[in-house]
């Protein structure tokens, strides 16, 4: 009889195997849409930069990763992926741009809403 562990337990070619295919479902969320946001529903650091994107009109897409059934694998892909393993995890154009600190101090650098523009999340002003 085996112990509790015996089971349950991922081998490492199982372990890597999630992983690779958490980072490749990461990479073509963020290819599938201008600005993507890794969020967790009840984290208010989240709430701040949706809410800021929606002020603008930005067209985003958010990944809750708190609901997702492979959120941690996503989390921990994005961590290996970026170097930082907090939400939110904000990318603009396929390039990732921080959490909602780096995004509210673009905002207020007034480079936002052009980086928003170029990545087609939001319409170009009119001429």
């Amino acid at each position: 009889m085996g112990g509790i562990w015996s089971s349950s337990s991922l081998s490492a070619e199982e372990k890597r195997s999630k992983s690779e295919m958490a980072l490749t479902k990461a990479k073509e969320i963020v290819a599938s849409a201008p600005v993507v946001v890794f969020s967790k529903s009840y984290c208010p650091f989240c709430v701040r930069a949706k809410q800021l994107l929606t002020q603008l009109g930005a067209k985003y897409k958010v990944v809750e990763l708190d609901v997702e059934t492979d959120g941690s694998e996503i989390q921990s892909a994005l961590a290996q992926w970026t170097g930082l393993r907090t939400v939110p995890s904000i990318f603009i154009g396929g390039k990732h741009i921080g959490g909602c600190d780096n995004m509210v101090a673009r905002h207020n650098a007034g480079t936002l809403v052009p980086l928003l523009t170029e990545s087609g999340a939001l319409a170009s002003p009119a001429a």
